[in-house]
């Protein structure tokens, strides 16, 4: 009976025995060869990006290879190097003329230690720095600005590099759209409280029912394509692709936490497990075999983490989305008030760093000691802190002087607005010795 199994998943081709291609395999195909947006740019475009660059960086890319130019702009911008591939991008189709089109991996694929994984959450990422580049670069070549390049002048895309303005993109396009899909300029967009996200690890989303920081939207595919909602793309359109996200949310459930790459203290691990099981698991879940998670919003009063992202969608829009395609109509229902924000599933939470909603906290260990977090901080590009799990950084007490504004986006300052990294004080109930062993435990999820 197995093996009837197995061979029914494969079909015959020239001879040869070939696995059937799958929805998720459809959907990764999809996400990286097929255009729903505009482009942001072309090849000749890309290749003169260093020329706008600060002198100290522009002197070096002009002394550079075009190979090594190419890694430069990639490095700077915050571009991911397809898997398997020198020069391919994973956050971008390239078209047959040289077009790039931005796809979800651009803040959906991201770099771990050096490491590209696709749906680990992309914080290089300098969108607003590259929009900025890439409209200079655009006017020095005579050709004409896209939706990207004009949307920057009035809305901010992220002010500090590996976040970005992404709820409010989405509440722009939703806005603009009638409960079936039909483009209304007429209708009234809300009040826009902008701030900035760290994108969630996809390869948590299969353990969730709902999505999003403060789980207000069952999980749909259709929820998916809040991003391609721009002006160009009519009703019908919109329609037709549905399919195309059915595969794409296949692809993403069926992405896997990565392991975690040195070595853990077992031992340690293993009363890291119980203790974390004690006081964490309640919003967490439990790992292993049998885990469980129980998707668990905590009410803002509680978890006193920065509340903009909960605030920055209106009832009404949320309303409103209740009554829209996008939700079936309310078949999938929304929330409309959900009063706080989920607690996340921890799989690969080792390599989802920064964290918080936000990403103003960027190790495990600043998270498990709240009074310990850094006011403002500055990665490196590759380096991994394998004693505090997580991003390396430098910490500031102040921003330095004369730091230009893209200068800025370099460095996470926790004073700004919507960017705050206090709340979540529940470590504060262990001691240092069970801090230890849960950090450890963290390791192995």
């Amino acid at each position: 009976m197995r093996m009837i199994c197995i061979l029914s998943l494969l079909f015959c081709c020239g001879g040869q025995l070939v696995a059937e291609e799958t929805s998720a395999d459809r959907g990764y195909q999809i996400l990286t060869s097929k255009a729903y947006l505009p482009p942001d740019f072309d090849q000749a475009v890309l290749e003169d990006l260093w020329k706008v660059w600060p002198e100290e960086q522009r002197a070096k890319a002009e002394q550079a290879t075009p190979e090594e130019r190419r890694a430069m702009i990639y490095s700077y911008y915050g571009i991911m190097q397809r898997p398997g591939s020198e020069t391919t991008p994973l956050g971008y189709v390239v078209t047959p003329e040289q077009k790039w089109v931005m796809n979800c991996f651009t803040c959906h694929g991201g770099k771990v230690a050096g490491t590209v994984i696709p749906g680990a959450p992309n914080s290089h990422l300098a969108l607003h720095t590259l929009t900025e580049d890439v409209s200079k670069i655009k006017l020095q070549q005579l050709k004409k600005l896209s939706h990207m390049d004009l949307a920057a002048i009035g809305i901010p895309l992220g002010t500090t590099h590996g976040t970005t303005n992404s709820v409010i993109f989405g509440v722009v396009l939703d806005s603009l759209r009638d409960p079936d899909m039909n483009f209304d300029r007429t209708r009234k967009v809300p009040q826009l409280l902008h701030h900035d996200m760290d994108p969630p690890a996809w390869w948590n989303v299969k353990r969730k029912q709902k999505i999003y920081a403060d789980a207000f939207m069952t999980k749909n595919h259709r929820v998916l394509m809040q991003f391609i909602l721009i002006p160009r793309n009519h009703a019908q359109k919109i329609k037709s692709w549905e399919a195309d996200f059915e595969d794409i949310l296949a692809y993403i459930e069926s992405l896997e936490a990565p392991r975690y790459r040195w070595p853990v203290d077992e031992s340690l691990a293993q009363q890291g497990k119980q203790i974390f099981n004690d006081h964490c698991a309640r919003c967490h879940g439990t790992y292993g075999d049998d885990g469980d998670y129980p998707e668990k919003t905590v009410a803002i009063a509680e978890l006193k983490t920065d509340p903009v992202r909960l605030q920055s969608l209106p009832p009404a829009y949320r309303a409103a989305l209740n009554q829209s395609w996008l939700s079936r109509y309310g078949k999938d229902p929304v929330v409309e008030d959900p009063g706080g924000y989920v607690a996340p599933p921890l799989n690969g939470v080792w390599a989802s760093a920064p964290y918080f909603h936000n990403g103003s906290v960027p190790t495990l260990w600043h998270v498990l000691h709240p009074a310990e977090r850094p006011k403002i901080w500055k990665r490196t590009e590759n380096g991994y802190d394998k004693q505090k799990v997580g991003l390396e950084i430098s910490s500031f007490p102040k921003l330095p002087d004369n730091l230009s504004i893209r200068q800025k986006r370099s460095y996470f300052d926790t004073s700004q607005f919507g960017k705050a990294a206090s709340g979540h004080d529940y470590p504060n109930a262990l001691n240092p010795s069970e801090k230890r062993a849960v950090l450890e435990y963290l390791k192995t999820l």
